[in-house]
């Protein structure tokens, strides 16, 4: 087992710095890949962006075609609301002329 030394020399404070520097020169290096890495989510969330606006559109668009729809079915409901009370008023009108003529 290796006795701590009491002292540090010149050489050994040295070779420590310089250890350091490497280590430090690693973590910056990691640090470096790490920012590609996230430079690149960012062009990928670019696109996922890009692809939600195409989205939005259509989906614009799919509301308009539903407005549409709803605007035809508020007609066709009116005309059959129309119809029916036409329909009731002619019933109620041959009643009335059978009971005037019985």
């Amino acid at each position: 087992m290796q006795t701590m030394r009491e002292s540090w020399t010149d050489e050994r404070l040295d070779e420590f710095g310089k250890r350091i520097d490497e280590r430090f020169d690693r973590v910056d290096e990691r640090f470096d890949e790490m920012n590609r890495r996230f430079e690149d989510v960012d062009r990928r969330f670019e696109q996922v962006d890009k692809r939600f606006e195409q989205v939005d559109k259509r989906f614009e668009g799919i509301d308009n075609r539903l407005d549409k729809i709803g605007d035809a079915i508020e007609s066709i409901r009116s005309a059959i609301v129309f119809g029916a009370v036409t329909m009731s008023s002619a019933v109620v009108a041959g009643v009335i002329a059978l009971v005037i003529q019985s």
